[in-house]
């Protein structure tokens, strides 16, 4: 392995605090909504009328 093979140190450091967010961000757990209930049954209501469709002419 030559000099002309490593990866310049820039390299290296990016790759590190990139490794370094990625651990914060697994670190982080998202909360449980135990608090938040039923769900509603019908989220927008009854449907006023079955839609139709029609074929075109002409």
């Amino acid at each position: 392995m030559t000099a002309d093979d490593r990866t310049p140190p820039a390299d290296d450091d990016v790759k590190a605090k990139f490794r370094e967010a990625l651990e914060a961000k697994k670190g982080r757990r998202g909360e449980d909504h135990l608090d938040a209930g039923q769900q509603p049954v019908h989220a927008h209501g009854p449907v006023e009328a079955k839609r139709t469709f029609r074929r075109k002419t002409g």
